[in-house]
């Protein structure tokens, strides 16, 4: 992956636009649309994402008149494109030509037309339609000079299985294991009678009868987002090939969407780019955006990256079936703080709502009342008001745009494997215990990157492993290699219980981190949703416990008579141990809200850690972000009360200088150009 600047988008201003579907309006809605953009300051439109069919309307007949005239009426009125292979959604003619190239379900059921992603990643004759369009593209349009961004494909994420991908699967088995011997003795497939004899009768894990084999099931996942990640790198070959000094992407959504490794499609394309929508139409809603941009920046390296999509009105509760609509001012602050996070462009979908279709409802710049509208009216000042803040989004001189020295550790792996069946509890899922760990450095006020368990961990002060349940033996070496050096390190319970291959390590569970931490764990005890514990130190914890057995750490909080009748009063619940230059924390059981924060804040105080935001409990984010040579400080009041912080320098929003304290009123955003003469290291 390739930083800002180069053969890659360079950042002279703050790219504001969306999604774009002129092949959907008539010249009447279009001629509005040149004015309406020109009021909210679009300067960036993503056009051809789902376009297939209207630039293939038939097999090798292509239609570019409409995308043509597009391109040019957008550059000419100063909008630059991000322009889109449209392969997540092949025409209906393809459907109709390659039955073999449709999704199957795990049940055998094959899809067909009518949604988008109606396709197979593994299919032979999907891969060749996809490499064609993507070649005609850049043939016409890769030295265009509206286009400043190649966006390959669309959320990545389709997954099937069927006879197709049956052959594929054995092919990528047979590289990863060589011999059938050797899967059959990693599989552990003597259990149950899954001996294999033939490589035929290896499947792409089809609905069966009651469990998998686990290590089947993350095998398959494993070979399921390298799939994708072919896919990606065929486009990115064909692009890079015609089209050399236009910079590639793929849009990630976040944080759900786990069907691929981020690390590694981020290691096959220039820019990382994010679709982020909104869980909660409540204050966790803040820290959502602040994990999505977390996460981006960290798949980039640190360095600037782009939000491709966010809605302009929309929360979805899926649990509830419900749009619900974002209040006055939220657009605002949430742009802010992905901007502050270290995006480069704010993009939303979509520019206009359409009139049908299956999204007709999706909330967009132009709503279904038009210009006179709350929303719209939003999104123009919001437009004219980053208009003036070229400076934030410029390249930083050192590569990074923030500073972290905690972070939190990200596997794919460690996902696929805490979803795999016949787990001892529901409660060792990998993304709740993430954002847990996440949501509480956010009010604890700390800026957090990720880091993958194959990561330099030297970087960093700290690192939290709230679950990491496959670890290799290498892995387990650079945990302990990073403590011995003098970093503090946090492992959460059921980590490190397994090797890569999802077989246990015998001798006590979480085998991998048991030397560093100093701890034996003889059993892991489940418990009942809704149980609480009450540690000896006060805080209040539930759903998993252990019995726990010292090696040489120490005891910070020991289990009380609460507890389940296998544990023993006093035993230990959570400990550290000294390692090296560094200590190694452990965590044997999963703690509420409060007790979370507690014992974080604890251990970053430990580590002298102190956090960059102070006013984080009075509901404000403030975050640094490294622009060009000049460090600028974002402050978001997301309270419903006018908050004072300290600071020195210029504010770019109202054009005045700060000296000593800047009064942010509710619901308001400040970003304050610091005096670096002043000593902004502490706010």
């Amino acid at each position: 992956m390739s930083e800002l600047g180069g053969p890659r988008p360079v950042s002279r201003d703050v790219w504001f636009g969306g999604d774009y579907n002129p092949e959907q309006w008539s010249r009447t809605v279009l001629d509005e649309d040149d004015d309406l953009m020109r009021r909210a300051r679009v300067n960036t439109a993503t056009v051809g994402v789902f376009s297939w069919s209207s630039l293939e309307p038939n097999p090798g007949k292509y239609s570019f008149g409409w995308l043509d005239e597009a391109l040019d009426r957008l550059h000419a009125n100063g909008v630059r494109v991000v322009l889109a292979t449209p392969t997540a959604s092949p025409p209906p003619w393809f459907t109709r030509l390659h039955a073999e190239a449709m999704p199957v379900r795990a049940d055998g059921v094959r899809l067909s037309h009518g949604s988008r992603d109606t396709y197979n990643p593994a299919a032979p004759a999907y891969r060749e339609a996809a490499r064609r369009i993507t070649r005609v593209l850049a043939e016409r349009y890769g030295s265009h000079p509206a286009v400043v961004l190649w966006h390959l494909h669309n959320e990545y994420g389709t997954v099937s299985h069927g006879p197709v991908t049956d052959v594929a699967f054995r092919q990528w088995l047979q590289q990863r294991y060589g011999t059938l011997a050797d899967l059959n003795r990693t599989w552990n497939t003597a259990f149950w009678s899954q001996g294999y004899s033939s490589w035929d009768d290896v499947l792409a894990l089809p609905a069966t009868q009651y469990l998998p084999n686990p290590s089947q099931v993350l095998d398959f996942k494993r070979f399921s987002a390298d799939l994708l990640r072919d896919c990606l790198a065929e486009q990115v070959r064909i692009v890079r090939e015609l089209s050399p000094d236009v910079p590639t992407t793929t849009n990630f959504m976040l944080p759900t969407w786990n069907h691929y490794d981020q690390w590694a499609m981020a290691d096959e394309i220039d820019v990382v780019s994010i679709d982020h929508y909104l869980d909660d139409e409540g204050p966790a809603g803040e820290v959502h955006v602040a994990f999505a941009s977390d996460l981006a920046r960290s798949f980039a390296g640190g360095r600037p990256w782009l939000l491709m999509e966010q809605s302009t009105s929309l929360v979805y509760d899926y649990d509830d079936g419900r749009m619900l609509v974002k209040a006055p001012g939220r657009i605002r602050r949430n742009t802010y703080q992905y901007l502050s996070r270290g995006a480069f462009g704010s993009l939303f979908f979509q520019w206009r709502a359409p009139l049908t279709g299956a999204e007709f409802f999706h909330s967009a710049m132009v709503p279904h009342a038009g210009a006179d509208s709350r929303i719209f009216r939003e999104l123009a000042a919001l437009g004219q008001e980053l208009a003036g803040l070229a400076e934030i989004v410029a390249p930083p001189v050192d590569g990074r745009v923030n500073d972290a020295r905690v972070a939190i550790v990200w596997s794919g792996d460690a996902w696929w494997a805490a979803e795999t069946p016949a787990m001892p509890s529901a409660d060792v899922a990998f993304l709740p215990a993430v954002r847990a760990f996440h949501t509480a450095l956010w009010r604890l006020g700390h800026t957090v990157d990720f880091v993958s368990p194959d990561a330099d961990l030297s970087a960093h002060d700290v690192v939290l492993v709230p679950s990491l349940l496959p670890v290799s033996d290498e892995q387990s070496r650079r945990f302990a290699d990073f403590v011995a050096a003098g970093g503090t390190l946090l492992v959460g319970a059921f980590s490190g219980s397994t090797d890569e291959h999802l077989r246990v390590r015998t001798g006590g569970y979480g085998g991998a981190f048991a030397g560093v931490l100093g701890v034996h764990v003889e059993e892991h005890v489940p418990l009942r949703s809704g149980t609480v514990l009450t540690l000896s130190d006060g805080s209040r914890a539930g759903d998993w416990s252990e019995v726990v057995h010292l090696r040489g750490a120490d005891v910070v909080a020991s289990y009380t008579d609460d507890a389940h009748p296998v544990i023993a009063p006093g035993s230990p619940a959570v400990t550290v141990n000294r390692h090296g230059r560094g200590a190694a924390h452990y965590f044997s059981t999963r703690f509420d809200e409060a007790g979370l924060s507690a014992h974080l804040a604890r251990i970053l105080e430990g580590a002298g850690a102190a956090p960059e935001n102070p006013w984080a409990a009075d509901g404000v984010e403030a975050v640094r972000r490294r622009s060009g040579a000049s460090t600028h400080l974002f402050v978001i009041n997301h309270s419903d009360q006018p908050r004072r912080v300290a600071a020195v320098g210029f504010e770019l929003v109202t054009g005045t200088t700060v000296d000593g304290h800047l009064l942010v009123d509710a619901g308001d955003v400040r970003v304050v150009r610091e005096d670096p003469a002043a000593g902004a290291g502490t706010p």
